[in-house]
């Protein structure tokens, strides 16, 4: 007995001073998150999970016990966000089929697979919107328990919305009536969850449509709500809805006048800032990816993955042009650049989320295509990508002065790549080194 007390005291020591190890990037050119320029030839202290010290080689000094890391000729960034991931999905074609079969296998073989996935490619902090609330409260906790390898996650836990699609009651929640909305959005509240995600709103009363936004914001609790429709725009910027997700599912060329003036006129407002997270990385890519299938063999989507599940999505992506999904996207994909140089000239802060594990999109791939169809091909600077990635979303979830940014005091989510960043925007599909809370994971 007193053996096997001295044993795990041990090993609670032995964690405890690697917990503590002094680490010290050095060498490398920093993109510290905050827009400024970039800093030569870096130096980053951390110590536990904590960036204790930024500065220069040559201008800092670097402790004898530290661990070095050489970042030379690389840029160093803060760890990426992605505000929109759904890890109970991992790409597959057929939603009904996998809502039936799927469930069992979520909380222990699906999302702890998308979660590594994610955190490999360099997301250290994500947002979950949509998922079975037990499950995806219970992957987040076993991450922050370090149980698990993934992402900080912030989740939102059910859709709200005015009745679920067949099959999909575990993960959408139907409201009838005022108070049935107040008590949904409570019962999320107890539970823990980080956000609210509003979807279908024409479909509900405006009643219920505020109620939801009222009842969460009393909770101190963000509301996330879809776009995909004019009159779902309208209803939610009226009722309060903090950050809408997507570009529509309609064809419209653009969007109509009277929301754009809507958006402008809450803009205008200093102190209510509105948040869009886009989304376009999936329809912009479809026919790249239609054409140049090498992209589904790519093996980091495999990742924690069975192959019986493997196996499972590959045939349901087998035939690409054959998705129904992707059927509208030749007539969706025309609008995006106009719809998003509307959100941007509007005055929107305008936040990285892929809509990850749609089909044919991977956690593992999905956050730096985001990224790379704003720079190159819709002429966002590089800086303001990589901020909308990091910077913004922390300071949307209010974990600003934990995260978000590499500076002393905050946790070390950092990552590295060889080369410029913010020249080659695409090389952030090959992260060469992520440390998340001064753990280096890869």
């Amino acid at each position: 007995m007193r053996k096997t007390i001295l044993a795990t005291l041990l090993l609670l020591f032995s964690i405890s001073l690697i917990a503590q190890k002094k680490k010290a990037l050095v060498g490398g050119t920093l993109i510290d998150g905050f827009g400024g320029e970039p800093l030569k030839n870096s130096v980053i202290i951390i110590e536990g999970e904590k960036i204790v010290k930024v500065g220069q080689v040559g201008s800092i000094e670097i402790p004898k016990d530290a661990e070095i890391i050489s970042t030379e000729g690389m840029s160093v960034l803060p760890g990426l966000w992605d505000m929109h991931v759904h890890l109970m999905i991992n790409g597959h074609s057929d939603y009904t089929y996998w809502d039936k079969k799927y469930p069992p296998l979520f909380r222990s073989v699906i999302m702890p697979a998308g979660a590594k996935q994610l955190l490999l490619a360099g997301v250290t902090s994500a947002r979950d919107l949509g998922g079975p609330l037990e499950d995806v409260i219970g992957i987040r906790d076993d991450i922050n328990k370090g149980k698990l390898d993934g992402p900080t996650l912030y989740v939102s836990g059910p859709f709200i919305q005015h009745a679920p699609y067949p099959g999909t009651e575990q993960f959408r929640w139907g409201v009838n009536g005022v108070e049935d909305a107040r008590a949904k959005v409570q019962t999320l509240a107890k539970a823990g969850v980080d956000c609210i995600k509003l979807i279908d709103q024409d479909q509900m009363t405006m009643e219920e449509v505020m109620a939801v936004v009222d009842e969460a914001h009393k909770w101190k609790l963000k509301v996330v709500g879809h776009s995909h429709r004019p009159e779902e725009i309208r209803r939610g910027l009226k009722a309060g809805v903090d950050n809408f997700e997507h570009t529509g599912l309609a064809t419209a060329p653009e969007y109509p006048e009277d929301i754009m003036n809507m958006i402008k006129e809450r803009t205008g407002n200093s102190n209510n800032k509105l948040f869009w997270t886009p989304t376009i990385q999936g329809l912009w890519n479809y026919d790249y990816v239609r054409n140049n299938q090498e992209h589904l063999d790519d093996p980091s989507w495999k990742v924690g993955l069975p192959d019986s599940i493997v196996k499972d999505i590959r045939q349901s992506i087998a035939k690409p042009s054959q998705l129904s999904y992707n059927q509208l996207t030749a007539y969706r994909k025309p609008t995006l650049r106009r719809k998003f140089t509307q959100l941007k000239e509007a005055g929107l802060i305008l936040m990285i989320g892929t809509d990850s594990g749609i089909p044919m999109t991977f956690h593992s791939q999905s956050t730096w295509n985001e990224l790379d169809i704003w720079v190159r091909e819709l002429g966002v600077d590089p800086m303001l990508a990589i901020r909308a990635a990091t910077y913004w979303p922390a300071v949307f979830q209010g974990v600003d002065d934990k995260v978000g940014t590499v500076s002393e005091g905050k946790y070390a989510d950092i990552i590295a790549v060889k080369g410029d960043v913010l020249r080659y925007i695409d090389l952030l599909q090959k992260v060469d080194l992520v440390i998340k809370h001064g753990k280096k994971v890869k």
